[in-house]
């Protein structure tokens, strides 16, 4: 096909020119960037490090790809958050070879267009956290182990194990389970039970080991208690405790998924025919592989102790497969016509989603007029958000009508239109996005003031918070006052000198004060600013947007 070029044109301006138009949010991604920025500065790539504290919860391979990625571009949002947006797009092609493979190339099209325009992979494409680059390379290693059963190609089977081997460098066990799990389900599913042996290649172990083996030897030889903190607490302890505190219930992912597919997902209701529930999508071994993809994931994190909105990733590329095929067959059969009760449910369906959003982008400025720092609510919208929502409202309109308008002339251009609209709402709502998250949600919008008002040679003391972003934009370390959180076993690693000069109790900062009589501080939220103030009365606000306050204490 001809329009294939869509699969690199609108991708490239969603997930790759736009990254910059948002600062990276606190605590997730400024922690990534940091834990990059200090491997280029230490030349440590084996033990990952932030704030001066040794942090192994995760596996170093997202920040190595990220150090790389610093020093090509510069320490800055772009190139840290390039990984993930390389990563969605990788996901969209994965998933255009997927349904060409299955069906046909407009079903591949089809698919990877959704994916694109889905608003789950499109956030998560621009967060520099570990998920989107797990998701790639969890379903990539999917999918060749797959072909390799399929074509019985060895090959396929060895790039399995190493694609496993790089999610495992991602987040560790997760990105071997799900691939075996998955492919081994799926062949006891289909009576195919005898091909199991199949995936078990001792070469492609050994490459698995090859890749994997030389850091998990140089981390444990660096960190005598690394296997254990690694394997046991933060797999199964992850998994079977309440632990890490990211409790959820049973239903936790259901409206995520639901969300996740918006804005496109309504526009199903139309393409949607009863007689697809008979007529297989695919052939009958690829359903039931994807299936067992959905099922597997959902059922695993719904289980598990700790919940997370972006563990459930990897669903998404069998949800468009899916939904790619029903609007490619729907487009082929458009001719005919729907029963009302099925035009009432979906027109009824496409104005309530645009009036939604529009609800969504009127309602900042209406919060803002009730917000009140000393109550604890926060909410700030600039003189510009009605600017910045006029693009977003346009495109709600034409969402609403447009694609019916546009077949009824001219007998196609439905669902291109469709999916260009979409990525047009998806694109231009990041800047409202920005305008609503960025004072709040992000330390960069304190950088600038950090940068005027307090000298090199002065520590900045973060008081009850922890932001990383102060770190990563101004290039400095900053003490921290109680709010430790999981930095807490790193911590109890330093010596104690390094304890007290930059991780402190409150009683200990504010003897320090006593004795230095002014420090600069910064923190956030009413509460513990007037805690401040009540102790140190002669305290100045050096800046402050009603969420940061940068403080010089004065005695």
């Amino acid at each position: 096909m001809k329009k294939k070029y869509i699969l690199f044109l609108v991708p490239f301006v969603l997930y790759i020119c736009l990254l910059s138009v948002m600062p990276q949010m606190e605590p997730d991604e400024a922690r990534y960037s940091l834990i990059a920025s200090a491997m280029n500065h230490s030349g440590n790539y084996v033990t990952p490090h932030i704030k001066g504290t040794i942090y192994l919860e995760k596996p170093p391979l997202v920040s190595w790809v990220t150090a790389i990625f610093f020093k090509m571009f510069g320490e800055n949002d772009f190139s840290a958050r390039l990984f993930a947006a390389m990563s969605a797009w990788g996901c969209i092609l994965l998933v255009f070879f997927m349904g060409k493979h299955f069906r046909d190339e407009k079903t591949g099209l089809y698919a990877a267009m959704l994916l694109t325009i889905s608003s789950f992979p499109f956030v998560l494409g621009r967060i520099n956290i570990l998920d989107m680059p797990l998701t790639l390379f969890t379903c990539l290693s999917v999918w060749l182990g797959y072909l390799g059963l399929q074509n019985q190609k060895k090959y396929l089977i060895y790039l399995f194990y190493l694609t496993g081997a790089a999610a495992f460098l991602i987040k560790g066990i997760i990105g071997v389970v799900f691939p075996f799990g998955i492919l081994v389900i799926w062949l006891l599913w289909a009576g195919r039970w005898r091909q199991i042996w199949n995936l078990f290649s001792p070469i492609g172990i050994i490459i698995f080991l090859i890749i994997v083996c030389p850091w998990l030897i140089l981390a444990q030889k660096e960190n005598p208690d690394f296997l254990w903190f690694f394997f046991v607490r933060e797999h199964f302890l992850r998994f079977t405790t309440k632990m890490h505190g990211k409790t959820e219930p049973f239903y936790f992912y259901l409206p995520v998924i639901a969300g996740g597919v918006l804005p496109w997902v309504f526009y199903l209701i139309k393409a949607w025919k009863n007689k697809y529930i008979k007529e297989s999508l695919f052939n009958t071994d690829e359903n039931k592989l994807l299936v067992v993809w959905f099922i597997l994931i959902f059922i695993f994190y719904t289980l598990s102790s700790s919940k997370l909105l972006t563990y459930i990733a990897p669903v998404f590329l069998p949800i468009v497969l899916f939904a790619g095929c029903i609007f490619k067959k729907y487009e082929e059969e458009i001719v005919v016509e729907q029963s009302n009760r099925q035009k009432t449910i979906y027109r009824l369906s496409i104005i309530l989603q645009s009036l939604l959003f529009f609800i969504v982008l009127l309602l900042p400025p209406v919060l803002n007029k009730y917000s009140d720092a000393g109550k604890g609510l926060v909410v700030m919208v600039s003189d510009k958000w009605w600017l910045y929502i006029i693009v977003p409202a346009i495109t709600l309109f034409l969402l609403t009508f447009l694609p019916d308008i546009i077949y009824k002339k001219i007998k196609k251009g439905w669902f291109a239109s469709i999916y260009l609209l979409c990525a047009i709402l998806l694109g231009s709502i990041l800047f409202p996005l920005n305008d609503f998250l960025a004072p709040y949600r992000s330390a960069k919008v304190a950088s600038e003031p950090i940068a005027r008002y307090v000298p090199p040679e002065q520590d900045l003391y973060q008081y009850k918070v922890n932001f990383y972003g102060i770190d990563f934009y101004n290039k400095i370390r900053t003490p921290i006052v109680e709010d430790f959180g999981e930095l807490a076993e790193g911590i109890a690693k330093l010596s104690k000198e390094e304890k007290n000069r930059y991780f402190l109790y409150g009683n200990d900062f504010f003897r320090l004060c006593e004795e230095k009589k002014y420090i600069y501080c910064i923190t956030q939220h009413n509460e513990k600013l007037r805690q401040i103030m009540h102790r140190f009365p002669a305290t100045v606000v050096l800046w402050d947007n009603k969420a940061f306050y940068l403080l010089h204490i004065k005695i």
